[in-house]
């Protein structure tokens, strides 16, 4: 069990805010020093979510000291940056537990702390929620309440921003919207909204407009029996800075302030004093670096999100040595393909909403920037982009981890498939995702894929089956899924000759006698090693690897039920609906008895932890499938 990394002098006197606001206002910027080591030691020994939290320092020191919370409720977008408000809302001794097995969430969660007032891990859902919470104190009556909503400039990028902000400007409700403007997502911002922030950072008639009002502000107090003056003058500088402006923010009827430097704490704890006292919906627009305090993690930001292990000393990142040839990560894989075979079909594009680097596409955008595109934090508009390429010709591989692909639903529906348009959908992460937990997990797309008129839904089981999976998909006609996981597949030996596989059709892996072990995916490489375990029992069971769930081989399925009474399903999915599902409609609907233990993620959500313990807790992995095998052929397992 990993071991508490001490903290400093001031920090470990700070078990929750209510210490932290007993501090004298000078001793923050020792506080927010010991902060930035402490999740240094922490993320350089542990591993986990780095440079977000620390560009974010400042930040979180100023609102646990400005606000009562959690009376006062805080919610962080995304929650990468909010390893600091987790530190210092009583969860520093514990912190080296982050994002492992039975420890810390590795994102702000309800069930965890008073603190966390909205679970989060997609982005772009804070200022939505934050709306909800401040109307919602409204009709109660709690009129001291304050409302924060921290979002970066790469999660405004999503719709639902939009959409909340709209909302907001006419909620005249006590809610503070912060931007944390970093032009950093995961990757580098893209867009218009991009430029427009720098434009705003960078006009000297915003800025001088800016420090007039702020100045203003800061006399009402000296001032009060000319404030109604003070504040006319305040009206007439926002009316101008509007019409010199045209400021997108004050045009919603949210009252923009800023841009202020997010790193000067002195200035964030007056600035929320004074906008404390300011009604209704109120943005302020922070600047900042992600990153702040680690050198290397400012200069190369996006290798610097999650590094893992480091040594913070010299900033080597540790990574695992091997003596033997190892398999490729499956995204990697994706990434390389994508260029083979766009160079081969210049109607080929790429499409991600902001994980260019997560999905590797950025492999294809550097050879091919015009054809592998990066649209946002925007699933939904990725979907409906990429149909609308679909209708003029073109064949856009849209990749969307599994669990944001969920965001972007009725645009597979409506827009793809009730068009049968031609649209490739890789699904990244799909299964068990690991320490990111229950927001990231990719259970549903088997079971929300296959219920779609006219799509495909597949998954390989190693590296060759993704590649040749890719290049089946150009050429059927309408919308194509593939699904696959994080992390390695198989194959050291993967790149070889491209080839279409007969959609629909699966394949025997191993023949058999007793047991049939069913399974679809990268899982597939559990039952091969199971059944190496069995025939250490003189057990051996045959196995089958769909590849399709939609649509199902029936022949191959035929065969399996007119020879096997006991059969074992395996997914890296949810079981109400998945593959397993499909195999008990498969049996109901040709009149077939047999005993059929499925295996795969239950009816509720998994928390984090390594893939391989995770696996290990619902029984899919080798072992585990070697268990319900010998259970079958032993007949002590009575299906329920």
């Amino acid at each position: 069990m990993s071991k508490a990394i001490k903290p400093g002098e001031l920090l470990a006197q700070i078990n929750s805010p209510s210490d932290l606001r007993k501090l004298e206002e000078a001793q923050l910027f020792q506080l927010t020093q010991e902060l930035r080591d402490f999740i240094i030691d922490n993320v350089s020994t542990y591993g986990g979510h780095f440079g977000a939290s620390l560009g974010v320092a400042e930040l979180t020191v100023a609102l646990h000291y400005v606000f009562n919370t959690p009376y006062d409720q805080l919610v962080w977008d995304v929650g990468h940056q909010a390893y600091g408000h987790k530190i210092l809302t009583g969860r520093r001794e514990s912190f080296h537990t982050n994002r492992l097995y039975n420890g810390l969430s590795g994102f702000p969660k309800r069930s965890e702390s008073e603190y966390d007032n909205f679970g989060v891990g997609h982005s772009s859902t804070s200022i939505s929620a934050v709306l909800g919470m401040s109307v919602a104190s409204q009709l109660k009556g709690e009129k001291d309440r304050q409302h924060i909503a921290v979002i970066g400039d790469g999660a405004l990028t999503a719709g639902m921003a939009f959409e909340a902000m709209n909302h907001a400007g006419i909620s005249n409700t006590n809610m503070i919207i912060v931007l944390n403007d970093n032009c950093m997502a995961i990757d580098p911002n893209v867009g218009a909204l991009k430029d427009y922030l720098v434009d705003i950072t960078t006009s000297r008639t915003y800025n001088k407009m800016r420090d007039e009002i702020w100045n203003l502000l800061g006399k009402f107090k000296k001032l009060a029996p000319s404030a109604q003056t003070i504040a006319s003058k305040v009206e007439n500088g926002l009316k101008a800075t509007l019409l010199r402006n045209s400021n997108l923010f004050e045009s919603l009827k949210i009252r923009y302030f800023g841009p202020v430097d997010g790193h000067d704490l002195n200035h964030l704890v007056h600035v929320f004093r004074d906008l404390k006292n300011i009604p209704g919906p109120k943005l302020l627009h922070i600047l900042t670096t992600k990153g702040k305090g680690y050198s290397l993690a400012e200069k190369d930001q996006t290798l610097w999100h999650a590094p893992g292990v480091f040594n913070k000393e010299t900033g080597e990142i540790f990574k695992k040595v091997y003596t033997t040839p190892q398999a490729p990560k499956y995204q990697d894989v994706f990434g390389h393909t994508m260029v083979e075979l766009a160079e081969a079909n210049p109607l080929i594009m790429g499409i991600t909403p902001a994980m260019p680097s997560g999905s590797s596409l950025n492999i294809m955008m550097k050879v091919m920037p015009d054809r592998a595109l990066d649209v946002g934090i925007a699933e939904q508009h990725a979907v409906t982009f990429s149909a609308g390429l679909a209708t003029q010709g073109m064949v856009p591989f849209c990749n969307i981890y599994s669990s944001f692909m969920q965001r972007a639903y009725d645009q597979i529906i409506h827009d793809v498939c009730l068009q049968n348009l031609q649209v490739v959908f890789c699904m990244d992460r799909a299964g068990i995702a690991g320490a990111d937990g229950p927001t990231h997990h990719g259970a549903f797309d088997i079971a929300y894929m296959r219920c779609l008129p006219n799509m495909v839904v597949s998954s390989p089981m190693n590296e060759e089956e993704l590649r040749n999976l890719m290049y089946t998909a150009t050429t059927h006609a309408g919308p194509f899924s593939i699904r696959y996981p994080r992390g390695q597949g198989v194959m050291p030996e993967w790149k070889k000759p491209l080839k279409a596989l007969e959609i629909g059709k699966g394949r025997i892996i191993k023949e058999g006698s007793e047991v049939a072990i069913l399974t679809i995916g990268h899982v597939g490489n559990f039952a091969v090693t199971a059944c190496q375990f069995l025939a250490e029992d003189d057990i051996s069971p045959a196995h089958y690897d769909l590849r399709f769930v939609k649509p199902l081989d029936e022949e191959l399925l035929h065969s399996v039920f007119k020879k096997f009474k006991k059969v074992v399903t395996v997914e890296d999915g949810c079981l109400m609906g998945g593959m397993g599902s499909v195999v008990l409609e498969f049996m109901n609907e040709h009149h077939y008895e047999a005993e059929v233990l499925r295996l795969g993620i239950p009816d509720e959500f998994i928390e984090h932890g390594e893939q391989m313990e995770l696996y290990a807790q619902m029984h899919y992995h080798p072992e585990g499938i070697a268990e319900a095998v010998r259970k079958l052929a032993s007949k002590t397992y009575a299906n329920v």
